[in-house]
């Protein structure tokens, strides 16, 4: 018999929307006498092993808090390394999303972002239309409340669903790197009932084991969403079925 957390499981079974707070780049590259542009280069790296392990983890849709509205006050300098980064992140993971059947959104605002990277995310999310496998949302320039209030303009009805509609699926798994407790105004609609995980461990050095670890740890939460927890004797495992 085939373990619940084994990975061809999970493989068959993807259905997960995990969103990740990628915090403790630039702590990570202090911490060792390094620029902080070397932590968030390291991070960029963290962040295409966290994707090819996203599907042997039963994650179907992978949100990724790349840059904030409020990141626009760091440093100018740094925040243009940071563009930079993100534009040539597209560019250089097309081939390997077309190949993996993964396919690429960003989500935020696009009126603040250099033209580069603008065109970048226009020929990522064109060419990688077509993925199934695996759903990839970069979070730039974005914050969750202009989210909300932009998707109660657009919404068809100002009701749950059509806000749902708009802002997108519900997170099953809000994971935050880097020792820090908040949700920093991500996804805050979507995680009305997203279980958190808070992890001491800078986003530089998060790997396939801690993402497994989490997810691990999520199935082992009982979600009830309000309800009266399922009596012991009257639970039963649907996957053994």
């Amino acid at each position: 018999m085939r373990s619940f957390f084994m990975g061809d499981y999970f493989t068959l079974q993807s259905t997960l929307h995990v969103a990740v707070i990628m915090d403790g780049n630039g702590r990570w590259a202090m911490a060792r006498g390094l620029p902080r542009v070397a932590g968030h280069k390291a991070g960029v790296e963290a962040a295409s092993r966290i994707v090819e392990a996203a599907p042997e983890n039963g994650i179907r849709t992978l949100t990724l808090f790349a840059f904030s509205s409020d990141n626009w006050r760091r440093p100018a300098s740094e925040v243009g390394v940071l563009m930079s980064l993100f534009a040539a992140y597209l560019d250089a993971q097309m081939a390997r999303c077309l190949a993996n059947d993964v396919k690429l959104e960003v989500i935020g605002r696009r009126d603040r972002l250099e033209a580069r990277l603008r065109n970048a995310i226009a020929r990522a999310e064109a060419a990688s239309a077509g993925g199934s496998r695996l759903t990839v949302r970069v979070a730039l320039d974005y914050s969750a409340r202009d989210a909300i209030l932009t998707a109660a303009r657009d919404a068809d009805d100002l009701s749950r669903e059509s806000v749902d509609r708009v802002l997108g699926p519900p997170v099953d798994l809000l994971i935050r790197t880097g020792g820090e407790r908040r949700l920093s105004d991500f996804l805050l609609w979507e995680s009305a009932y997203a279980e958190l995980i808070f992890s001491r461990t800078m986003w530089p050095d998060f790997g396939p084991d801690d993402l497994a670890s989490s997810v691990r740890e999520f199935h082992m939460r009982e979600r009830r969403f309000g309800a009266i927890p399922v009596p012991e004797s009257h639970r039963h495992e649907a996957w053994l079925e």
